[in-house]
């Protein structure tokens, strides 16, 4: 079955929400602007996370996973799961709920029109620690790439799938998606979505990763840029 859409949902020890996911996502297909599937991506979880993953898509045939072998981290869970779909456009959203699918469909009024559309997430119903990191990475981040991002953690987003599979993705470039596509010769919109608070499992970034990581990650999208190889083929026979 052809889907044009594909939302990958990372998921690394969230036994306690997959079932509140199951419910959203399957709320959020009978709603959907366009033929979705999900695409479950565990990144090595070490608690039930797995087997909960594998009952769901046991019992809906639009869900479907992929398993890493062990932990390694965000960006290498996104960068599996880009390379694994073949619908033409990709999505992804965190399975902490603290964003909702069906704000997926706000983002696709745009897409025909941009190659990358992201949320932003207003009144966010995080800690006073977590909102601040947060608003410091994203100057650091805006600072250094320029591109006019100003909530590019958001956990929602849906890219052209063969811009997303042309991103050369490290550790910790999920923040940098929006810039990559802009060195690609993509265009870029943001979208004000919906936020709410964790109410389930334990949250995977500190003050430590979410600020002093973005920073290293800074000088490495820099090098990225500055090396970085862009063409389009004119002609071939």
């Amino acid at each position: 079955m052809q889907y044009s859409l594909t939302i990958i949902i990372p998921v690394y020890n969230e036994e306690d929400n997959l079932l509140r996911v199951e419910e959203a996502l399957l709320n959020y297909l009978k709603i959907a602007s366009v033929k979705t599937s999900i695409l479950f991506v565990n990144d090595g979880s070490t608690d039930k996370s797995l087997q909960l993953i594998e009952e769901i898509c046991d019992r809906n045939s639009v869900f479907n996973f992929i398993s890493l072998k062990e932990n390694k981290g965000l960006s290498t869970a996104i960068k599996a799961g880009f390379d694994t779909v073949e619908s033409d456009l990709v999505g992804y959203m965190d399975a902490d709920l603290q964003t909702s699918p069906n704000d997926f469909n706000l983002l696709l009024k745009h897409i025909d029109n941009y190659q990358l559309v992201t949320g932003v997430r207003v009144n966010r119903k995080d800690s006073f620690i977590k909102n601040i990191s947060s608003k410091i990475a994203n100057n650091i981040r805006r600072a250094f790439t320029k591109d006019g991002m100003d909530d590019t953690g958001c956990p929602l987003k849906i890219i052209h799938t063969d811009y997303a599979k042309r991103v050369p993705m490290f550790r910790g470039l999920h923040r940098f998606l929006p810039a990559m596509v802009l060195l690609q010769g993509g265009s870029i919109k943001q979208v004000p979505i919906q936020h709410f608070p964790r109410i389930a499992g334990q949250a995977k970034y500190g003050l430590r990763n979410r600020v002093f990581g973005p920073l290293a990650d800074c000088f490495a999208y820099l090098w990225i840029k500055r090396k970085y190889i862009n063409y389009q083929i004119d002609k071939k026979s």
